[in-house]
């Protein structure tokens, strides 16, 4: 049961608020200062060896209404332990969450679980709410891609937007690929066996395991003398000298050894710039130059970085140093009159940022109430509203005139008093 309950202006629950995110999802109650738990956006299937992913884009919409059906269950009756019946659901979302997720999470939402109302609120968005701060340029460095979206006075400039596929799973496959391709493995029987001998795929909760515990990001220097080695094609550069290596157990007989230069060369995919001269630290910069040349300094200076990828050590120093060292180069010095950069600190880790700002907009019951959409409002109009789109048509176009509006209603986040 939440903390302090009933003690909201108008009495009522407090709202459950759901950050689903395609690696791992985290779910709570608004007011509080953290999810009640973090669990992997996942299902088990009886017939399926492997856990079957919840967040998934490209399945047709009956098979996700089946799978959200039955995450959503567990998450109630098993983590939060309330019916969902009595309370208000805030749900954080991605600004690339197509149209048909939406629709199927807030039918199974509605219609299976009855909720009073729901509330689609943009992860980018609520990131400000935990800092205080109308304007920032957010950088959410997730499971599946990095997105940048400017925000000024509490309005996302989104044709400003940039994303690159570059995450947590773009280094999970990297890692698996230096595992099998250098890493070794003794067992009870014989040592020094190559890992593929032993395993054929390493699975993905033990490469993340093994990310989280032995990898991190270089310093600049560092990481360009690892980057110039690795696309060495006369075999002049050198690499520097590579941290220890580690032993990992993967279960009672095995351990795999972890060579040093793994360490530390797998996270450099989300700085080495491709072809078209693109990385982590350029979707910032190539993000501040589309934006209206009055906002820049401000957004420059209000960076908030967000999402679990950003947790790696060293991430954040060597963001800020990429940063520095771009904004020199001619592409942008002449575009950008703005030298100043800042990364706040919000209070709560990376991966939490956007549920707790989500649980402090729950809080607000007032305005909660005023800005979701309402169970009666779905049931006559079948739909929810996208609150990034300007073009919404206003509610007394999409009734009969005489007939009164579905109640419980606004478009979120818009600019209306």
């Amino acid at each position: 049961m939440p903390l302090y309950e009933g003690l909201g202006s108008s009495g009522e629950k407090t709202a459950v608020v759901i950050d689903l995110g395609e690696a791992f999802t985290k779910c709570g109650f608004a007011g509080e200062t953290g999810p009640r738990c973090i669990i992997p956006s996942e299902i088990k299937k009886p017939d399926v060896a492997k856990p079957v992913k919840v967040v998934q884009y490209n399945i047709n919409t009956e098979e996700l209404y089946s799978y959200l059906k039955e995450f959503i269950h567990m998450l109630y009756f098993r983590h939060l332990l309330v019916n969902p019946r009595d309370r208000r659901v805030v749900i954080i979302e991605s600004v690339l969450s197509p149209s048909h997720f939406r629709d199927t999470l807030t039918r199974v939402l509605f219609k299976h679980f009855e909720v009073p109302s729901v509330l689609f609120a943009p992860s980018h968005l609520m990131s400000l709410l935990t800092l205080g701060i109308n304007s920032a340029m957010v950088l959410d460095c997730g499971y599946a891609e990095s997105l940048v979206l400017p925000i000024y006075e509490g309005i996302p400039i989104l044709r400003c937007w940039g994303s690159l596929p570059l995450g947590g799973k773009a280094i999970h496959k990297e890692l698996e690929y230096q595992l099998l391709e250098q890493c070794t493995v003794d067992t009870g029987l014989a040592k020094g066996q190559s890992l593929p001998s032993v395993m054929g795929s390493v699975p993905e909760d033990i490469v993340e395991d093994i990310k989280v515990r032995t990898c991190f990001v270089s310093d600049l220097q560092r990481g360009l003398k690892i980057q110039a080695a690795k696309f060495n094609i006369d075999g002049s550069a050198e690499r520097p000298s590579p941290p220890p290596d580690v032993d990992y157990p993967l279960d009672g007989e095995k351990i795999l050894h972890v060579v040093g230069p793994i360490r530390d060369s797998v996270v450099e995919i989300l700085f080495e710039q491709d072809n078209e001269e693109t990385s982590v630290a350029t979707l910032i910069l190539d993000s501040l130059i589309q934006c209206p040349i009055d906002t820049r300094k401000q957004l420059a200076e209000n960076l908030v970085v967000i999402g679990g990828t950003a947790m790696l050590p060293g991430f954040l120093h060597r963001l800020m140093a990429e940063i520095r060292y771009l904004v020199e180069k001619p592409k942008y010095k002449e575009a950008l009159a703005t030298k100043t950069f800042r990364i706040h600190t919000p209070p709560a880790k990376p991966n939490c940022v956007a549920w707790l700002g989500g649980a402090i907009f729950g809080a607000l019951q007032d305005i909660l109430g005023s800005r979701s959409v309402s169970k009666e409002y779905y049931s006559q109009t079948g739909r929810i509203p996208d609150w990034c789109c300007l073009n919404n048509p206003p509610l007394e176009m999409m009734f009969d005139i005489g007939k009164a509006p579905p109640p419980l209603m606004k478009r979120a986040f818009s600019t209306e008093k």
